[in-house]
């Protein structure tokens, strides 16, 4: 078994003196961002202290039930956040539909391709390999999704007239948004090109340093993150067009009309 640094709790508390520091600071020059700060630190410690236990449970457990159980909660919580992060949301079930469906189906195919072909771990459910894995691409995915979305809804708003008017000069509803797809789609895009074209030049990824610590050959960590980023990009990339084109479909109507009346502007 490889040698690894065990870390104390001690230890985890002088890693956040400098996030402390930034807290001070807001205040300082008031930010105005201190208790979103705090929030989400005390916020962070809790999921990640509980999901800890939980893990080490199903570890031993092992149990193919409560394994899917725990990735539909992932899938359910990752759902709700890309609807929380838009400004602009689609009314009703289809705000969450559209965007939780659309992860779902790429990142379940890509994770399933993954453990039953690739990684063969034995069960191929097993909740070591299957739950990390998910959770990183489902995050990945998450995030371009609300960037897709939000930035889609954004401009179908702001250009609704222009909009309007090439439609009642004969485009169809794909012809008259198309430049706004293209818009959605890039951004959404952006963070898995940029995390690609950067790392191990700008930056080793957390995975890949997480397994260097822990005593893994950097080569073997090189292939695993390798897979990893393939895996994201891949995921995010089916399910940001999945989501922009569901989003389109929802924001017209068989008569090719815009329908902004379906969208409502998030309250802050």
């Amino acid at each position: 078994m490889a040698d690894y640094i065990q870390l104390s709790y001690l230890d985890i508390a002088l890693a956040s003196v400098f996030l402390l520091l930034n807290g001070a600071l807001s205040l300082w020059l008031q930010l105005g961002i201190s208790r979103n700060l705090a929030f989400a630190m005390v916020r962070m410690v809790a999921q990640l202290l509980l999901v800890g236990l939980l893990l080490k449970q199903l570890f031993a457990m092992q149990s193919p039930w409560l394994t899917l159980l725990v990735a539909l909660f992932m899938a359910s919580f990752a759902a709700r956040e890309i609807w929380a992060r838009q400004e602009r949301r689609l009314k009703g079930w289809r705000g969450l539909a559209i965007g939780g469906g659309a992860m779902a189906a790429s990142v379940g195919v890509v994770a399933l391709m993954a453990l039953v072909l690739i990684v063969q771990p034995d069960p191929w459910w097993h909740p070591r390999y299957a739950l990390p894995l998910l959770g990183m691409i489902m995050g990945n995915a998450m995030t371009g999704i609300s960037l897709a979305l939000d930035t889609l809804h954004t401009a179908l708003s702001r250009e609704q007239r222009a909009i309007e008017a090439q439609l009642l000069l004969g485009a169809n509803k794909w012809q008259a948004m198309r430049p706004f797809i293209r818009q959605a789609m890039r951004a959404g895009f952006m963070p898995s090109i940029n995390g690609m074209a950067a790392i191990g030049v700008v930056s080793l990824p957390g995975m890949m340093t997480g397994q260097i610590l822990s005593g893994v050959d950097p080569n073997e960590a090189v292939k695993y993150q390798l897979m990893v980023m393939f895996l994201i990009a891949g995921a995010t990339g089916m399910a940001v067009t999945l989501a922009t084109l569901g989003a389109v479909r929802a924001l017209s109507d068989d008569r090719d009309r815009l329908r902004i009346d379906r969208l409502r502007k998030a309250q802050k």
